[in-house]
């Protein structure tokens, strides 16, 4: 540990009363779910309508988990840059999670139909509802360890590991569809990298076209309505093809070609907006910044939509499931998850986010890179850009490592433009320098041709000395000038060393975050097969 390190230590807070308000009120949100299930077991015989319970409980706790931990992916942006504050953050994404989830929620068990297990080789029922079971508890504990670090994780992958642990305790290694699970590991580089790359290449387009001209209010004018329209299309495809599905089946080319109405329209209605406000601001990257608020909480609250209608699923799915197994329908497991269900998941997210989503939203917004309104819109666009993409090239994306992708992209850039505008502004100095050592060199030849000249005998030598003592004055103060940037460069090493130790970055939390990626399949299958072995021994 580094010293600097033990004050932080010191200053880390006991478990004190806010922390219990917290914990009992998630602990009376679970005992509701507990009586809210319990009254869904009227058609349920024998021990059904316990397990039923017991698996309503562990379904809840994991929405709490995903309220917690991956919410702030779409929120930590927005709140960083101040576009909103993190309490009306935390109001609006309550709002459109809880929507995103009962209006557009996933229709079918998808944790099933992902592909991770050969779910033929699974044919008793106890079984199965073990499996479920395990991992639903597997993965909410694995959420809740990678929120205390501070580690924001994909739902999706503990959801998958948890599944693919269980299934093996339960069946063996060659239950698992290897090559599927390939597949989604690959995502571990394919959303961050497309994230980041997209989050630059916005944030370097944004710089040439608006913040590195003089008249900058004037390029944003210009600009900032079509970057907006640009957010609408992107924002209108995503919500079609992601969060509308359940609801509407809509073709790719439909819903482009819907996308590009809403960002027409959307043109036309904030270039006047945009003309106007601009004209009262000053012509300053601060001021630029202001005219993406609206913008970001915009895409924060369709990020929230999206998320909520995607990965309610990932709570919900295999409790939908063991409700099916409960009623006798274990067939192809294709069944319409019931409302009572959806509710709870949506519930236990929103109470998530609530009690527990500020830590991983300041961890995202404030702890990794510094963030202003339009990095923060880089990184938002980029989290709707590559999910689009990659969704319709075949390519296994996370939303969470789509955003973090972005948020160390726009940082890493930062850091690539400071050394590289540092190293031209000391290149700029060499070369007048080198400039001014010519003209030195340029001097000495002419001061020695007049020296020869002055031995000639139609010239006067009063005129020629005047000549040298005006050549020699010139020779000081180039020389001086020439001295002073020979010390000037020692300075210059000493900042470019400086910058280059300068961190846009935050070296730790890429570590944290990285581990915690790379580790969350195979730590999330170790927990369920231990829980799916707990729960065998206490059912038996």
């Amino acid at each position: 540990m580094e010293l600097k390190s033990i004050k932080d230590v010191k200053n880390v807070k006991k478990f004190g009363l806010k922390d219990g308000a917290k914990l009992l009120i998630s602990l009376v949100f679970l005992l509701l779910a507990m009586i809210y299930a319990s009254m869904q077991t009227d058609n349920l015989s024998g021990n059904a309508g316990s397990i039923l319970i017991v698996a309503a409980i562990f379904g809840c706790y994991m929405a709490l988990n995903i309220g917690a931990n991956d919410v702030a992916n779409n929120l930590g942006p927005a709140v960083g840059s101040r576009a909103v504050s993190l309490f009306w953050a935390i109001v609006l994404a309550a709002v459109f999670e809880l929507s995103g989830a009962l209006i557009a929620g996933e229709d079918v068990v998808t944790t099933i139909k992902k592909g991770i297990v050969d779910s033929s080789m699974i044919l008793d029922t106890q079984i199965f509802i073990w499996i479920m079971m395990a991992a639903l508890l597997g993965s909410a504990i694995w959420l809740n360890i990678a929120t205390f670090i501070g580690a924001p994780v994909s739902t999706t992958h503990a959801i998958v590991g948890g599944v693919a642990g269980a299934a093996i305790a339960a069946v063996g290694w060659e239950v698992v569809l290897w090559k599927n699970l390939g597949i989604i590991a690959s995502s571990w580089i394919i959303s961050p990298l497309l994230g980041g790359i997209i989050a630059a290449g916005l944030l370097y387009i944004i710089k040439q076209t608006i913040l590195n001209k003089k008249n900058k209010k004037a390029a944003a004018q210009k600009v900032v309505p079509f970057l907006i329209a640009l957010m609408a299309l992107c924002f209108s495809i995503y919500l079609i093809l992601k969060g509308l599905k359940a609801v509407v089946e809509i073709r790719l080319l439909y819903a482009v070609l819907i996308g590009i109405a809403i960002a027409v329209g959307v043109f036309f209605i904030t270039k006047p907006i945009i003309f106007k406000t601009s004209e009262r601001l000053p012509n300053s990257r601060r001021a630029i910044n202001w005219l993406f608020n609206i913008p970001l909480v915009f895409s924060a609250a369709m990020l929230s939509f999206a998320h909520g209608a995607n990965d309610v699923s990932n709570a919900i799915g295999p409790l939908a499931a063991i409700t099916e197994v409960l009623h006798g329908g274990f067939g192809e497991m294709d069944a319409n998850i019931p409302f009572w269900i959806m509710f709870l998941g949506a519930a236990g997210i929103a109470v998530g986010l609530v009690l527990y989503g500020p830590k991983l939203i300041k961890t995202v917004g404030n702890e990794i890179t510094e963030l202003d309104q339009i990095r923060a819109f880089c990184i938002a666009m980029s989290a709707a850009l590559t999910v689009i993409v990659a969704s319709q090239l075949g390519l296994p994306v996370s939303s969470t490592h789509t955003a973090i992708g972005g948020i160390f992209g726009v940082g890493f850039l930062r850091e690539w433009l400071m050394r590289n505008n540092l190293r031209e502004d000391i290149l700029e100095v060499d070369s007048k320098k080198v400039k001014m050592k010519f003209e030195h060199k340029k001097l000495e030849e002419y001061k020695t041709e007049l020296e020869s000249l002055g031995k000639l005998k139609n010239i006067d030598p009063l005129f020629i000395k005047e000549l040298i003592t005006k050549i020699n004055e010139e020779k000081r103060l180039i020389a001086r000038a020439t001295e002073t940037d020979i010390k000037t460069t020692k300075i210059e090493k000493k900042a470019i060393k400086a910058v280059e130790k300068h961190e846009f970055v935050k070296r730790s939390a890429l570590k944290t975050i990285v581990a915690a990626w790379l580790i969350t399949v195979p730590a999330v299958g170790v927990l369920s097969a231990m829980f799916y072995y707990m729960l065998r021994g206490i059912m038996l």
